[in-house]
C-alpha cells in the first residue's frame, strides 16, 4: 500500500513538472506569463501566430504555453524542461545562464498610462506626479521609476486595475500597451491611452542552450518576416485592431 502510494505522488511530481511537453505533441514549447491579446486559448495571439511560423519556416512545430507566473516559465526554460522563451527582456542570461537571446527583437513593449478623465502628455514621469496613479504589483518598471510615492496603489491583476479606473477610485493607471487596450474592450471601458510611453523595452525570444544551433536560424526568420509582409500580416491581425476607435 506505501509502496503504491509513493509511485503515485512521483508520477503526480512528475506530470506537474511537465504540464507544457505533455500538451505539446511533440512540437517545441516556448512559455511565457503574458496572456491576450499576446496569446489566446485558440493559440490565435501575436505570439502563437508569430512563433508558429518562425519555427515552420525550418520545418519545426513550436507551441506558446502559458504560466500562471512568469518566474515559474523562466525557471523551465533555464533548466531545459521546456524549450525557450516566447518573449522577455534583454539581459535575462544574465540570471538565467542557460538561456541564450535570439538578437532579432519581437517587438517593443510600451509602458503607458490609461485614465479616464484625464488628457495630458507623459512625456516623463514627473508627469504623473499631480495624478493618483495605480498598477500591479511586481511590474519593476513602474515600482522603480515611482519612487516612494505614498499615494500609489498596488494591485494583484489587470482585471482589478481596470476596476479602479472604472469606479473613478485612481486618475490613472500604468500597464503595457495592447494588453490594457485588451482590457479596456474586455471590459467596455472608455480608457483613454496617454502618449507618450512613459518606457518602452525591446523584447526577445529565448532559447535553451540544447538548441543554441537555432538561434541565429530564427533571428534570420524573424529578420525575413519583417520584410516579407508575414510579421505586420500578424501584427495587423492581432494587435492593431485594438487601437481602432471603439
Amino acid at each position: 500500500m506505501a509502496y503504491r502510494l509513493i509511485s503515485a505522488l512521483i508520477c503526480a511530481s512528475v506530470l506537474l513538472t511537465l504540464p507544457a511537453q505533455a500538451g505539446a505533441g511533440g512540437a517545441l514549447v516556448l512559455t511565457t506569463g503574458v496572456r491576450a491579446p499576446y496569446t489566446q486559448p485558440d493559440h490565435g495571439g501575436f505570439l502563437d501566430r508569430l512563433v508558429a511560423e518562425l519555427f515552420r519556416r525550418h520545418g519545426l512545430q513550436a507551441v506558446v504555453h502559458v504560466y500562471g507566473a512568469s518566474e515559474r516559465a523562466m525557471q523551465n526554460a533555464n533548466a531545459g524542461i521546456d524549450d525557450g522563451i516566447a518573449m522577455r527582456i534583454k539581459g535575462l542570461e544574465a540570471q538565467y545562464p542557460n538561456l541564450i537571446r535570439v538578437p532579432e527583437k519581437v517587438i517593443d513593449n510600451d509602458f503607458v498610462a490609461y485614465s479616464r478623465g484625464q488628457a495630458f502628455p507623459t512625456h516623463n514621469w514627473d508627469a504623473l506626479a499631480p495624478y493618483s496613479v495605480a498598477h500591479i504589483i511586481g511590474w519593476k518598471v513602474f515600482e522603480k521609476n515611482l519612487g516612494d510615492r505614498q499615494d500609489v496603489t498596488r494591485v494583484r491583476n489587470a482585471e482589478q486595475l481596470f476596476e479602479l479606473l472604472r469606479l473613478n477610485r485612481t486618475d490613472v493607471i500604468l500597464y503595457e500597451r495592447w494588453q490594457g487596450l485588451w482590457w479596456a474592450r474586455q471590459m467596455a471601458l472608455d480608457a483613454r491611452q496617454l502618449e507618450p510611453p512613459l518606457a518602452s523595452l525591446e523584447m526577445f525570444i529565448y532559447l535553451h542552450r540544447k538548441h543554441a544551433s537555432l538561434v541565429e536560424p530564427v533571428a534570420a526568420a524573424l529578420a525575413a518576416m519583417k520584410k516579407d509582409g508575414a510579421y505586420k500580416r500578424i501584427y495587423d491581425e492581432t494587435l492593431a485592431p485594438l487601437a481602432a476607435r471603439r
